[in-house]
């Protein structure tokens, strides 16, 4: 009697995508984006970092450890493997936490975000980018613990391509919200044997006034990447493109 041979099943294989945030952001960011890798079968998770609308925190406790600890929790309440996705300064956060959990992660993927090497930090990535224009806007607390952007300085420096509607829902959470300064003054620590293993994927950002097409050509420079991205969208996609940001990350 033959034998009959049953096809391979070509269902996809549900990935698990957690998405970070950035600075003055909160896991509101990822509305936009989320629904396009849910429709595709996938499950995300989309972090509220301490001091964000959705894990409100004092300031104090708002430092780079306390980010890399939430996302290393995140990734260890995960079964299997994760692609780990960050926006902005949480490339500095998601870089940490594959640090400790190399193990967790399947891919890192970088959004507009610091890609530093060993010992940099976010505050002095900024100083150096030459095309940076929203660092010198903002307005620092006398005791430098946190900063806050005007209304203005988010339109013109952030939001230049985002419409006026999610203009207006970013700014409802953003709007004169205290961002600590601790994180961007951490220095970075990764090694080649832990982080530097990991299969990485960079979205440049080519209208970006907050971190530079410069900068991040810069940064791309550090580590081996094996796959650059460029859209054509200022620092927040996710706002601006956030159907085409999510085609990039599936």
């Amino acid at each position: 009697m033959a034998k009959t041979l049953t096809p391979p099943s070509k269902e996809k294989i549900m990935t698990h995508y957690i998405l970070v945030h950035g600075a003055w952001e909160g896991a509101w960011s990822w509305n936009e984006t989320r629904p396009t890798l849910e429709q595709n079968g996938h499950k995300v998770t989309a972090v509220a970092l301490p001091g964000s609308p959705e894990n409100e925190q004092s300031l104090s406790q708002v430092t780079m450890n306390s980010y890399v600890q939430t996302v290393v929790d995140a990734l260890n309440q995960a079964e299997g493997q994760v692609k780990l996705v960050g926006h902005s300064l949480a490339g500095a956060i998601i870089s940490q936490a594959a640090e400790q959990v190399p193990d967790k992660i399947e891919k890192l993927y970088y959004v507009a975000a610091f890609l530093l090497e060993n010992g940099d930090s976010i505050l002095e990535a900024m100083q150096r980018d030459p095309d940076g224009e929203f660092l010198p806007e903002l307005t620092f607390a006398e005791d430098q613990s946190y900063a806050t952007a005007s209304e203005t300085t988010w339109r013109s420096k952030a939001f230049h391509d985002v419409t006026e509607k999610d203009i207006q829902s970013a700014l409802s959470y953003i709007k004169d919200l205290p961002q600590a300064t601790e994180p961007f003054v951490s220095k970075v620590a990764v090694t080649d044997e832990n982080f530097g293993r990991l299969p990485k994927v960079y979205i440049r950002t080519s209208l970006d006034k907050m971190v530079s097409p410069t900068l991040q050509d810069e940064m791309l420079g550090n580590w081996k990447v094996e796959h650059i991205h460029t859209l054509e969208a200022g620092h927040f996609p996710t706002l601006s493109l956030p159907k085409q940001l999510a085609e990039l990350l599936l």
